[in-house]
C-alpha cells in the first residue's frame, strides 16, 4: 500500500485499513525490529490547537521508528502569529521535512494544506470535523479487545455535533458488515445530517436516544465523549450542556460483562474515576494503541514516499461560499470555494457543512 495524504479514512479502502491494523500489531509484538525504518527522516507536528495524545503519540512513533520531529504546539509562538496565511507555512515546512502531521481548529484545513506541500499531509484533526488518527486507534483498540471490527452494536455518547473523533468512527465503521449505532446526546448536540446520511447510504441501523441508562443494555462497546467547552461560542451555552450524560458504576452494572468503553480523552466529568478500575475501561489501552497505530501510519506513508508535487489548486466550482464560520475558506481567503451538489444542496468539499442551492 502507498499513502500520499491521509485526510479522512474514507481516502482508504477497508483492506488497506485493515493492512494498516495489521502492520500496528505487528510493531506491538516486535517493536525492537522497527526501531531503524524512519532512520533520515523527519516528521513535522504542527499543532495549532492544544494536543497531548495525538501530539505526543505522533512524537513517540516517530522516534521510536528511528526518526526526527519538529515542528509547533503553539502558533503564537511562530509566525503565524504575525499573519503567515496556512499556503505560506505549509510550503515552506514541506521543504524542510519528509511529513506534515497538522491539527488546526478550522474545519477542512488539512485539505487545503494539501494543495501546497511537497510531502504527504496526515490530518490530526481539523476543528469539528474529522479525526482520522484517531479513527485507526479506535479500529486497533477495538480489533484488539473485541477480535472484530463488525456485527458491533456501538453506543456513542455526549457530544456528537462537534466531536470529529465520533463522526470519523461512525464513518469508518458502517464500512464494516452489521455494526449499528446508538446515538446518545442531547438535541442540541445531536450528530450532524452529513454522518446521518453516510449511515443511511450503508443501510446501517441507528437509534437515537437522551438517556445513557436506558441504551447502555444493549451495547457491545460505549464510546464516551466529553462535552467540547471550545467548540461553543458562549460558556454560558457550554454550562447547559456539561454534566448531562455521566457513566457511573451504577449504570455500569447494567452493562453487558463484555462492554469495552472508549474515550478519545481528554476526560472531563463524564467517567466517574471508580471506572477506571474495572476491567470493560479501555481508554488508557486505547491510548498506547493509538501510539502503535501511528507509527504503522507513518511506516507506510514514507516507506515508498518520494517528493509529491503538491496538488494543483483547483478553481472554484460555484460562486457561493460556505456558510460555515468554522471552515477554512472563512480564514484563508484565497483558497478557492469547492462544492459538490447533493440535489438542491451544496456540500463543502473542505468541511461537509450543506446549505441550498
Amino acid at each position: 500500500m502507498h499513502l500520499n495524504n491521509l485526510i479522512d479514512l474514507d481516502e482508504l479502502s477497508v483492506s488497506e485499513i485493515d493492512e494498516l491494523i495489521t502492520t500496528a500489531n505487528k510493531i506491538r509484538e516486535n517493536p525492537w525490529a522497527f526501531r531503524e525504518s524512519c532512520r533520515g527522516k523527519v516528521m513535522a507536528t504542527l499543532f495549532y490547537e492544544p494536543s497531548t495524545r495525538t501530539k505526543m503519540s505522533f512524537q513517540t512513533a516517530m522516534y521510536r521508528l528511528g526518526g526526527e520531529v519538529v515542528g509547533f504546539d503553539n502558533p503564537q509562538n511562530t509566525s503565524v502569529s504575525k499573519g503567515e496565511s496556512l499556503k505560506d507555512t505549509i510550503t515552506v515546512v514541506s521543504g524542510y521535512t519528509d511529513l506534515i502531521v497538522m491539527r488546526n481548529p478550522m474545519e477542512g484545513a488539512a485539505t487545503a494544506a494539501t494543495f501546497f506541500s511537497k510531502v504527504p499531509i496526515i490530518n490530526a484533526g481539523d476543528g469539528g470535523h474529522l479525526h482520522p488518527t484517531q479513527t485507526l486507534t479506535d479500529l486497533v483498540t477495538l480489533y484488539n479487545e473485541k477480535g472484530h471490527l463488525d456485527h458491533l452494536c456501538i453506543g456513542l455518547c455526549g457530544d456528537l455535533k462537534y466531536g470529529r473523533t465520533v463522526h470519523s468512527l461512525i464513518k469508518t465503521m458502517t464500512r464494516y458488515e452489521g455494526n449499528s449505532f446508538v446515538l446518545i446526546s442531547t438535541p442540541e448536540l445531536a450528530l450532524p445530517q452529513y454522518v446521518k446520511d453516510v449511515m443511511d447510504a450503508a443501510n446501517c441501523k441507528y437509534t437515537e436516544i437522551n438517556n445513557l441508562t436506558d441504551a447502555i443494555k444493549s451495547l457491545d462497546v460505549l464510546y464516551m465523549t466529553r462535552i467540547q467547552m471550545e467548540r461553543f461560542a458562549t460558556q454560558k451555552q457550554y454550562e447547559e450542556q456539561k454534566g448531562i450524560f455521566v457513566l457511573d458504576s451504577e449504570k455500569l452494572s447494567l452493562a453487558k460483562k463484555d462492554m469495552k468503553i472508549l474515550h478519545p480523552l481528554p476526560r472531563v466529568d463524564e467517567i466517574a474515576l471508580d471506572i477506571d478500575s474495572d476491567e470493560r475501561a479501555k481508554y488508557f489501552d486505547q491510548t498506547v494503541y493509538g501510539m502503535y497505530a501511528r507509527m504503522a501510519l507513518i511506516l507506510t506513508t514514507l516507506q515508498n514516499s518520494h517528493t509529491i508535487k503538491p496538488h494543483k489548486m483547483p478553481y472554484s466550482t460555484h460562486a457561493a461560499k460556505c456558510n460555515n464560520p468554522k471552515c477554512i475558506t472563512q480564514t484563508e481567503k484565497y483558497l478557492p470555494n469547492l462544492f459538490k451538489e447533493c440535489g438542491d444542496m451544496l456540500e463543502c468539499r473542505y468541511c461537509d457543512d450543506r446549505m441550498l442551492i
